[in-house]
C-alpha cells in the first residue's frame, strides 16, 4: 500500500512510452495494456484501455503502478459509482462526494486506505471529449503526465 504523498508523486511524475511500438485501440469486448515508464526510467507503469463490454461508448482507462495499484481511473459511459460514507473524509476535495453516487464519466484517484474506491465527477476541463473514446485516451495520457505518448491507432475519432 502507498501513502498519499507517494501516490501523488507517482501520479505527477512525467512518464514516457517504453518503446517505439504501435498499438491498436481495442475493439468493443477487448482490452489493451500499454507499458510506460517514468522519464528517469525508475518507475514502471501500465496504462489499461478496457472495452470488455460490448457497449460501444463504454471505456475504462487506468494508470497502474506495480501491476495492481490503480493510481488513476477514468470511467466513461459506465455504471454510477457509490462512494464510501465516512465520518472523516480522507482528502478535503472528496468532502462534497462523501456517501454520494457519482455518474459517468467519473474519475478515480488513489486515496490512501481506500485505493480507488472514491470517485469524483470527471473534470470537464481535463476530459471534455468523452463522447469520443479515442480522443479521451489522448486526454488521459495528458492527465497522467505521459509526455512521450505511445502510438495508438484506430478507435473512434
Amino acid at each position: 500500500m502507498l501513502n498519499q504523498s507517494e501516490a501523488d508523486r507517482l501520479i505527477a511524475i512525467q512518464k514516457k512510452r517504453v518503446k517505439e511500438e504501435r498499438y491498436n485501440f481495442p475493439l468493443a469486448g477487448e482490452r489493451l495494456v500499454i507499458p510506460i515508464i517514468s522519464t528517469d526510467e525508475r518507475e514502471p507503469f501500465l496504462i489499461d484501455i478496457n472495452r470488455r463490454r460490448i457497449k460501444l461508448t463504454k471505456c475504462t482507462y487506468q494508470n497502474r503502478y506495480q501491476g495492481t495499484i490503480i493510481l488513476v481511473r477514468l470511467d466513461v459511459d459506465g455504471s454510477p459509482h457509490p462512494n464510501p460514507e465516512v465520518v472523516n473524509v480522507p482528502l478535503t476535495y472528496l468532502e462534497p462526494y462523501n456517501g454520494q453516487t457519482i455518474l459517468c464519466p467519473h474519475l478515480h484517484l488513489y486515496v490512501e486506505g481506500f485505493d480507488d474506491k472514491w470517485a469524483i465527477p470527471s473534470p470537464s476541463g481535463k476530459f471534455s471529449r468523452t463522447k469520443n473514446i479515442r480522443a479521451t485516451l489522448d486526454d488521459f495520457f495528458y492527465y497522467c503526465n505521459v509526455t512521450e505518448i505511445p502510438e495508438v491507432q484506430g478507435g473512434l475519432f
